[in-house]
């Protein structure tokens, strides 16, 4: 099957499923993205931050109330 040929089948596919090949394509390029490991990294930094008792653990309730209130006229 030429490309061509190819991209009109795949234009034919309703909005989700054209969406699902497109992520399925994506990802077969990269298998972990860039963004994917700064996200990891950050992740592994915060925890650790968590660990050494660097960071306030907050309930999120407590923190958008917080928010909510700060926005309030």
């Amino acid at each position: 099957m030429k490309l061509e040929e190819l991209e009109q089948e795949a234009f034919k596919l309703p909005m989700h499923l054209r969406a699902r090949l497109a992520e399925r394509l994506l990802a077969s390029l990269d298998e972990e993205s860039e963004i994917e490991k700064a996200w990891l990294e950050e992740v592994e930094r915060r925890w650790g931050r968590i660990e050494e008792g660097k960071s306030e653990l907050r309930p999120a309730a407590d923190v958008l109330a917080d928010i909510r209130s700060g926005l309030a006229p």
